[in-house]
């Protein structure tokens, strides 16, 4: 896993969300100060910061950007994506900063990895269940592709699975240290994302299962019963205390020098003590409500077809196109053969004895994210699904375990089921290495080879990834300049030094027999490009990206093989800014960062509420 998620991640430029994250991170380091993208927690950010703060890099704050973004409360929404910009692409070498920066996220990822085995070796009484998980974990192309990045979603699955793999044990035997450790858990989790959040309504799950389908262990007695269930209650009570004191910590320390003048909005007494003591808890609450807020129902596509908000279907349909097959079909060999146990000996627990705690707290955590999945809005990409993910993964453990014993009660496809999960196990091996290094638009055989953009959308496909390849196109065709309309929010001559933006809906008559490289989310979500596919096209980097060569003439907009009318435009993530796509306005921002003031200025204006004067 180190060499093909840590060797794709090497050939691989910023993606989008890392502009915003590597800036912020090493700006809490450098100036205890948390202006900057305070809607994700800061763990991971400052993980990927530390080696870079250790080698000593360039950041400029006295630059606008970072001036700006500290001046009013939502300014930094706006000037985070400046201040990354110029921190990774003008300011110091992407390569290097990309390098040294992911280099302890996919640290993070190979812990993961370590985990699963170890916890995966418990629950099936085997080593060979915790070997089984880490062989299908560090195959899976989610894993490989977002893994080594400088995001969120893999830490939080990290502290996920130690938060609720302690849970049994906070209700059996809890002691001081056992607290601390859950505590630790807990608080890693909660630094890591929001949605760690959904854990207090893992928590409850579990007690409320332990009253309708009792353990074994749990006392008999109604009184003992009452007082065992209130001891664990406070012991997960103060957990959850020491987790708020670790986050509360950690909040106060990065944001020490942080001018606390925000607080003014609420109109706070003008205590300095008061004021900074306040400051993480305030910090967290906007965070938490800029979560919120970027959480909310968005356009999305899946299939073909663009929806104006989230479907409940979106996920469930990812995991089935962008999981490998031999996952899957590991996955159906495990119910089968736990069905197989359960009837023919029913006496039998498939998960080693005393692991029956660990197994109800997986999959009832796993069905509780599940849920808020399938109930959220937010539908935009495979990595929103990560933890399912591993706590699926997890499940897979028990199989060996549960294959032993029905081979020793002679059950006659035993030899066969043993058989078909070591060749499953082998194949998912020969998938990841086959699909090196284009993780990112991964798609197995059920998009029934269907481009992707036919299917799916946003990181699932194309997160810009891609620009050296894009390069490598220009210099092996020795083109001076080439039209490039990326999915990002960043200029891409770092990368491109022959790249001339472009917009694929509304090209220009000059444009006319140049090649053009088109995001494959753009073709036909984040804007209407359908249009190119009429003409010579080339695929890169997986199916990520496409050249086109343009015809000599341009058609009209509106006419057979001419871009759309302006009427049928769209734009990307389905949000206008102002009444101009979003990526148009970040980028005018970055060129001019002086810019900053009257955009969110007509943001402003362009989102307040209508009066009668004021129509």
């Amino acid at each position: 896993m180190a060499l093909l998620a840590g060797g794709a991640a090497r050939r691989e430029s910023a993606t989008i969300d890392e502009i915003a994250h590597l800036g912020a991170g090493v700006s809490y380091l450098e100036r205890l100060d948390m202006r900057l993208n305070e809607e994700h927690p800061p763990l991971a950010k400052v993980l990927a910061a530390v080696p870079l703060a250790i080698r000593g890099i360039h950041a400029d704050y006295s630059h606008y950007s970072w001036t700006y973004s500290g001046q009013k409360l939502f300014n930094q929404y706006l000037g985070e994506w400046v201040f990354g910009h110029w921190f990774l692409l003008r300011w110091n070498h992407p390569d290097s900063i990309l390098l040294w920066a992911r280099l302890p996220m996919l640290g993070a990822t190979l812990v993961l990895g370590f985990v699963l085995y170890r916890f995966g070796s418990q629950l099936g009484g085997t080593s060979w269940g915790g070997l089984l998980c880490l062989t299908v974990f560090a195959t899976l192309p989610t894993f490989l592709a977002f893994g080594p990045l400088v995001i969120t979603d893999i830490v939080v699955t990290l502290f996920w699975i130690l938060t609720v793999w302690q849970l049994p044990d906070m209700w059996r035997s809890p002691n001081r240290a056992q607290v601390i450790r859950f505590a630790l858990a807990l608080a890693g989790a909660f630094l890591s994302k929001f949605s760690a959040g959904l854990l207090f309504f893992v928590f409850p799950a579990v007690a409320l299962s332990l009253r309708f389908r009792p353990l074994a262990g749990q006392p008999a007695g109604q009184a003992e019963l009452r007082e065992w269930r209130r001891r664990a209650w406070i012991h997960i009570g103060k957990g959850v205390l020491w987790a708020a004191l670790l986050v509360y910590l950690a909040y106060l320390i990065l944001s020490w020098r942080q001018p606390t003048d925000s607080l003014s909005v609420i109109h706070f007494p003008a205590s300095p003590v008061l004021r900074r003591m306040l400051m993480p808890v305030w910090i967290y609450l906007r965070g938490l409500m800029g979560f919120a807020m970027s959480a909310a129902s968005r356009p999305t596509y899946i299939l073909g077809r663009a929806y104006a908000h989230g479907v409940w279907f979106y996920f469930p349909i990812l995991f089935f196109l962008k999981s490998p097959l031999p996952f899957l079909l590991l996955l159906l060999v495990a119910a089968t053969v736990r069905a197989k146990l359960k009837f023919s000996l029913p006496a039998i627990s498939a998960v080693a004895p005393g692991m029956e705690f660990h197994w109800r707290v997986i999959w009832i955590s796993c069905g509780v994210f599940t849920a808020a999945c399938l109930l959220n809005r937010l539908d935009i990409s495979i990595r929103h699904f990560s933890i399912p993910l591993a706590l699926l993964i997890l499940m897979l453990a028990p199989l060996p375990r549960m294959l032993g014993l029905l081979r020793e009660a002679k059950w006659a496809a035993s030899g066969a089921a043993t058989w078909a999960t070591m060749v499953l196990a082998a194949a998912s091996v020969v998938t990841a290495i086959a699909a090196y290094p284009n993780y990112f638009p991964y798609i197995n055989l059920l998009g029934m080879g269907r481009p992707g953009y036919m299917l799916v959308n946003d990181s699932n496909l194309d997160w810009n990834q891609d620009l050296p390849e894009v390069h490598h196109f220009a210099r092996g065709r020795e083109l001076p300049r080439i039209l490039l309309d990326a999915y990002a929010f960043s200029e891409p001559q770092a990368y491109v030094p022959e790249a001339q933006p472009w917009d694929c809906q509304l090209p220009s008559a000059d444009d006319g027999g140049q090649w053009a490289i088109v995001s494959a989310n753009l073709i036909m979500d984040g804007s209407n490009c359908s249009w190119l596919l009429k003409y010579l096209h080339l695929e890169l980097g997986g199916g990520s990206m496409y050249a086109f060569l343009l015809p000599k003439q341009i058609p009209a907009a509106g006419s057979p093989g001419g871009p759309p009318l302006s009427k049928d435009y769209r734009y990307f993530g389905g949000i206008r800014m102002a009444g101009e796509d979003v990526r148009t306005v970040l980028l005018r921002c970055i060129r001019d960062p002086r810019q900053l003031g009257p955009t969110m200025d007509r943001l402003m204006a362009a989102t307040a509420p209508k009066s009668p004067s004021n129509p």
